[in-house]
């Protein structure tokens, strides 16, 4: 059963700018929880990354508060959200973010080595991550020697290794084909099956059919509604 692991109450962000604020997200209050494929769909520049920034526990929001696991978060400090990123969160950006001079199986051993694990037991947990995304195979392949939809299954890897409550994606289809792109969801739609929280941003549209719930950031707003289907092409 679905079980919340991220709230937000009140939350907002904004920026100042010499005498202007900027808000780039308005007063938000959102549930995010468990067994769920999350998309959170806008054009560039709505807030849909500010947004996604606040659930992971990257940045602070300016008011209201934010509370992962029922832990109040906005109340730690950096040193103990980065705790929570490191154990917890999983991660996967746009560009895949790999260490250009390492293995793929290095790449995903590289969080687990953070962790303080040893060397031997991070390679046979990175080898069963990459086994799990269809990698077995590429283990010693360098990043460029990866295709883009190589790349991103290491980085979907590197992000399940330390068996986090949630995932975060960012645009991670967006440099891939069609093809890629539908492996690449399918496998993160069968995590969220598995109880992971699972929180895609995107601004491709096709993405909705995979999603359990959809949340649509335009100027800042949170909304469960879209406005104009054009401005997100």
């Amino acid at each position: 059963m679905p079980t919340s692991i991220v709230r937000l109450e009140s939350v907002q962000k904004t920026y100042q700018t010499g005498d202007n604020v900027i808000t780039a997200l308005a007063s938000t209050d959102l549930t995010l929880e468990s067994n769920q494929l999350t998309l959170i769909m806008g054009p560039s520049g709505s807030g849909k990354t500010t947004l996604l920034s606040i659930v992971g526990c990257v940045i602070y929001p300016t008011l209201g508060e934010v509370f992962y696991n029922k832990k109040n978060v906005t109340k730690l400090s950096e040193d103990e959200l980065s705790e929570i990123r490191l154990r917890e969160i999983g991660f996967v950006f746009q560009q895949f973010n790999l260490i250009e001079p390492l293995t793929a199986l290095e790449n995903v051993m590289q969080p687990l080595l953070l962790q303080g694990e040893t060397a031997a037991r991070a390679k046979e947990r990175a080898l069963t991550a990459l086994e799990a995304v269809g990698l077995q195979d590429r283990v010693g392949n360098l990043p460029k020697k990866l295709s883009g939809g190589q790349k991103q299954r290491v980085a979907i890897a590197r992000a399940l290794v330390t068996n986090p409550t949630m995932i975060l994606c960012d645009e991670p289809t967006a440099s891939l084909d069609a093809k890629s792109a539908g492996v690449i969801m399918e496998e993160l739609k069968n995590l969220a099956l598995q109880g992971k929280a699972v929180i895609i941003v995107t601004h491709d549209l096709r993405l909705r059919k995979y999603a359990d719930k959809i949340i649509y950031v335009e100027e800042g707003i949170v909304s469960n509604n879209i406005s104009n289907e054009e401005d997100y092409k």
